[in-house]
């Protein structure tokens, strides 16, 4: 009967210091899958938001610190404080930019939507008509029409030259012109280089989620957010930071994970840097 005793009693003591390591190795377990949870979750929001920011034309960046609040310009020498919830910017049209229209068996010349640039010594270029060569602005219609929540009509794209000037196009005819409505004024310039755009795009921090917002005015600093598209990419946001550095946008983004455990919640923060 002792030794049966003594038995049941060392089990007892093995089987403690068992459950004891069980425990701490599935504790482990936790917390490292929430870590690597929250670390692809956030590498996957930095890759969405490098691929739209990578188009963004400069000098039209800037940040709120709520979506209601007043629009900073964002440069090198701007100090951004920690309560920036916004970060807002106009992109250009990658897609039609990138795209080429199919060349015909008769040989016809494939074209981007928009080329990019401008012929200031072409007689077809004036106050209201810019000659593009090399561009296929039909194809480039076609393309945003697609893309833009309501079609064409719903939006109003912009052409941007590297002064940061930028005007409203009307439309054309002609698929290597883009007709401005009010053309340029008099006296201004008109620049070899420019970029076509239609949308402006908004990251922001709304209780403890972020949200990308899109498909609103190309307009630089633009406040009108109302019945604009957003889109989910990250939820439980613990920090988001932004800087501008030499020429580039430094994002950083730490999120929390829950572990259902003892341990309560990890955090993984990551950075991206965007030239």
């Amino acid at each position: 009967m002792i030794e049966v005793i003594f038995v049941i009693i060392v089990l007892g003591v093995v089987a403690s210091i068992g459950s004891q390591i069980i425990a701490d190795v599935y504790g482990s377990y936790i917390v490292e899958r929430g870590q690597y949870r929250s670390n692809i979750k956030t590498e996957l929001a930095l890759n969405q938001i490098a691929n739209r920011l990578r188009y963004a034309i400069p000098g039209t960046l800037g940040y709120r610190t709520a979506l209601g609040a007043g629009f900073v310009n964002l440069s090198s020498t701007t100090a951004v404080p920690a309560t920036a919830t916004v970060l807002q910017w106009v992109g250009y049209d990658g897609d039609s930019f990138e795209a080429m229209s199919s060349g015909a068996a008769n040989g016809t010349t494939r074209r981007p939507g928009w080329s990019g640039f401008c012929d200031i010594n072409s007689p077809q270029t004036t106050q209201t008509n810019i000659h593009t060569p090399g561009s296929n602005i039909n194809l480039a219609a076609a393309i945003i029409g697609n893309l833009a929540a309501g079609g064409l009509g719903a939006v109003a794209p912009r052409i941007f030259f590297p002064d940061g000037t930028n005007y409203l196009i009307a439309g054309s005819v002609d698929p290597q012109q883009i007709t401005l409505n009010p053309g340029i004024p008099a006296g201004s310039e008109i620049y070899e280089r420019y970029k076509l755009a239609w949308t402006s795009y908004a990251l922001s921090v709304e209780g403890g989620d972020l949200f990308l917002y899109h498909n609103f005015a190309p307009i630089p600093g633009t406040n009108n957010f109302a019945g604009i598209q957003r889109n989910l990419l990250m939820e439980n946001i613990a920090n988001f930071r932004f800087r501008v550095t030499e020429g580039a946008i430094r994002i950083k983004i730490c999120k929390s994970e829950t572990t259902f455990d003892a341990n309560g919640t990890v955090h993984a923060c990551k950075e991206k840097v965007i030239f």
